[in-house]
């Protein structure tokens, strides 16, 4: 069995599924996503580094889907996104998406403070506050200190509302994260009934599972989007590319002030994606 080694130096066996996951990433069809695990493993060798395996899945992914060639991987994308305001907003826009709805972050008063929430959710008649957190690392793991203060604010808020200190209450908090959750962290969620939505968990609703409707990807994803464009485009609103796609290249160009040859290349781009 051959092993890989991870970016922070560890090993692991080689693992088939993970290559086949990046390249669906990359939105390869499922008929063609063997093909380029197959690829990628007539040049395994033990010891082989993660990056070096990616960079392979790269770019035979574009042989068997040409637009891959103007993406990049979804979760580096998503961590290109700078965590305020730019992953609140894409957090935003994937709930509403997946059938929430949602109102900006606000302060909640509780009996004995004030919090300051990302966002209000609603699905199903539950009424979540939203807590949102980044890491432009996806290897990084999120950890157990952010469920811990949701369960304070949720007991503090629903303290607030009985005591008559609020006249809007919460039942339940929900936490939304870019990268995985710490076992630990998964089992204090479960404990507590804290909604916990990380890359992979939980199993049905999850970033990776709403992702795979290309136009709830972030705009980060377009081949080309430097740091620069996509400060102008969040500030215009403009964090998925769905959102990019609503809109008329010079009504990009107006309420971003990127010029219009830019903005003409990165809708392109962003329709090739769909082919």
């Amino acid at each position: 069995m051959k092993h890989v080694i991870k970016a922070d130096g560890t090993r692991q066996p080689y693992d088939r599924y993970r290559v086949m996951r990046t390249a669906r990433n990359y939105g390869v069809p499922d008929d063609y996503v063997i093909e380029v695990a197959a690829d990628v493993e007539r040049h395994l060798h033990d010891g082989i580094r993660t990056r070096d395996i990616l960079r392979m899945i790269h770019t035979y992914a574009c042989k068997y889907h040409p637009a891959v060639e103007g993406r990049t991987n979804v979760r580096r994308a998503i961590g290109l996104l700078g965590p305020k305001p730019d992953f609140e907003l894409y957090v935003q826009a994937l709930l509403r998406g997946s059938g929430y709805e949602v109102e900006e972050g606000r302060i909640l008063q509780g009996k004995c403070g004030e919090h300051e929430v990302d966002a209000i959710a609603r699905k199903d008649g539950i009424t979540y506050f939203v807590e949102v957190k980044h890491h432009h690392s996806h290897h990084r793991m999120t950890g157990l200190d952010e469920g811990r203060i949701a369960r304070a604010i949720v007991e503090d808020v629903q303290e607030g509302y009985k005591t008559g200190k609020n006249h809007f209450t919460i039942d339940k908090a929900m936490i939304v994260c870019n990268t995985k959750l710490s076992a630990h962290a998964k089992r204090y969620a479960t404990c507590w009934d804290i909604k916990h939505i990380g890359w992979d968990n939980p199993k049905d609703e999850n970033i990776a599972a709403m992702v795979a409707n290309l136009k709830l990807c972030p705009v980060t994803l377009i081949k080309g989007v430097n740091a620069g464009m996509r400060t102008r485009l969040v500030d215009a609103g403009i964090v998925t590319v769905g959102q990019l796609l609503e809109y008329t290249p010079d009504v990009v160009a107006e309420k971003t002030g990127i010029p219009i040859q830019e903005i003409i290349l990165l809708v392109d781009r962003a329709k090739r994606l769909e082919e």
